[in-house]
């Protein structure tokens, strides 16, 4: 399987649904909380050019919120 890391907030819903989707697709992932990890925040920024959570990198694909559609493509999920 692809690496999986995931950059969220605590308060942010999509990053919710985001690590319901991958839990129950039993997908491991690395969660970056960009909240209180500045660095983390910058290497989303650089990767992804956006300040909105969640961002998604799958195997080096950026993905931006939860698109399930585009997560279940990268993933090989049905």
């Amino acid at each position: 399987m692809k690496s999986v890391t995931m950059y969220t907030t605590p308060t942010c819903v999509y990053c919710k649904m985001t690590k319901e989707f991958f839990a129950k697709n039993n997908v491991s992932y690395e969660e970056k909380n960009v909240a209180v990890d500045e660095k983390a925040r910058e290497e989303m920024l650089s990767k992804s050019g956006q300040f909105g959570v969640p961002v998604i990198d799958v195997g080096g694909e950026i993905v931006i919120g939860f698109d399930r559609g585009k997560l279940s493509e990268l993933l090989g999920i049905k």
